[in-house]
């Protein structure tokens, strides 16, 4: 896959600065659902997992997206309503995700769910990752590590049911669709 290049505004959803593939740049990914990249954003290289937008299951234009971290948008010296020069290409080579706390905690109970977590691939993990965080209440996300931890123990190295072109993102998503931009969360 060649390279993608466009510019785009950044945006804000709560405290989070999100950037937005606009949906013609990102049809030209290979997945509508989770896909690690590399690229540079104002010629600051990096490498990160982009997330679908969610909107492909409701019928409407699907995207991507991510959340640039702080040294990326200091270097890059960009912020919310910037418009930024954005150049992507797809990568196999996946970076782990950070793994949370209580996913951590989970693992340490088990050492065969342990051993199948250090053996399975990057991208089973994010799915691991995605899928519990996916979830509304902190009782669903509890429920969801023990069913984690009992599938790990049965060998099943991915969460089943589970459609990865939605936002997994609570923060920034509503019904597993990243929130829409308005006037003001540009600033």
């Amino acid at each position: 896959m060649s390279a993608i290049s466009f510019e785009v505004k950044l945006f804000k959803i709560k405290d989070w600065t999100i950037l937005h593939l606009p949906s013609e740049q990102s049809a030209k990914l290979p997945s509508r659902g989770m896909t690690m990249v590399k690229g540079s954003l104002n010629g600051i290289s990096f490498k990160t997992l982009l997330e679908p937008d969610g909107k492909y299951s409701s019928g409407l234009q699907p995207s991507h997206w991510f959340q640039p971290d702080k040294k990326l948008l200091e270097e890059a010296k960009a912020s919310a309503g910037d418009i930024v020069k954005v150049e992507l290409e797809s990568t196999k080579e996946w970076i782990d995700p950070e793994v949370p706390q209580d996913i951590k905690e989970a693992l340490k109970t088990s050492a065969k769910a342990q051993d199948l977590w250090n053996d399975i691939t990057p991208i089973a993990r994010w799915d691991w990752v995605r899928w519990i965080r996916a979830v509304k209440t902190p009782e669903t996300r509890e429920k969801h590590l023990e069913v984690m931890l009992d599938k790990l123990n049965k060998g099943m190295r991915r969460p089943c049911c589970f459609n990865r072109n939605l936002c997994s993102e609570p923060y920034v998503s509503h019904n597993w669709i990243l929130l829409t931009p308005t006037a003001n969360t540009f600033l």
